[in-house]
């Protein structure tokens, strides 16, 4: 999907529904585009293999074998385990400029996207919210 290109989401639910279904942290992140204290995610120092999923709808985001430690204080990957599972849109909120990211299935809120990752992994590092994310080991 183009940068800001407006989506239906194949997964919708209206606010009071998905309130009821995720933690007020997690709701706060995915659905009103919050963000948990750097070093405080559950995921941050998670060195166990497998697939992280998107909390709202088990979409799966991130492998394990893409993360690394960045040191920014989230959980940081280089690539997503496939370019339609999440959206890009451009993020003017707070007087920054940054590319926000979102669940390709949901559009629930995951992080953003920054382009000081590895460079011999293409430069990118996607910082993702623990609450926004579920961890299936495997």
């Amino acid at each position: 999907m183009k940068k800001n290109e407006q989506k239906t989401y194949e997964v919708t639910k209206p606010a009071a529904e998905w309130e009821a279904q995720l933690d007020p942290q997690s709701y706060h992140v995915l659905r009103e585009k919050g963000t948990e204290r750097a070093f405080s995610g559950q995921y941050y120092l998670n060195k166990d293999s497998g697939i992280y999923e998107c909390k709202a709808c088990g979409n799966e985001i991130f492998h394990s074998s893409k993360k690394y430690d960045s040191g920014c204080g989230w959980p940081s990957f280089t690539e997503p385990v496939r370019p339609e599972a999440i959206d890009v849109h451009m993020d003017y909120s707070h007087f920054m400029v940054r590319e926000e990211i979102l669940c390709g299935k949901c559009g629930g809120h995951l992080g953003h996207r920054f382009p000081d990752g590895p460079k011999d992994q293409g430069g990118i590092r996607y910082c993702i919210n623990s609450l926004s994310m579920d961890f299936k080991k495997g």
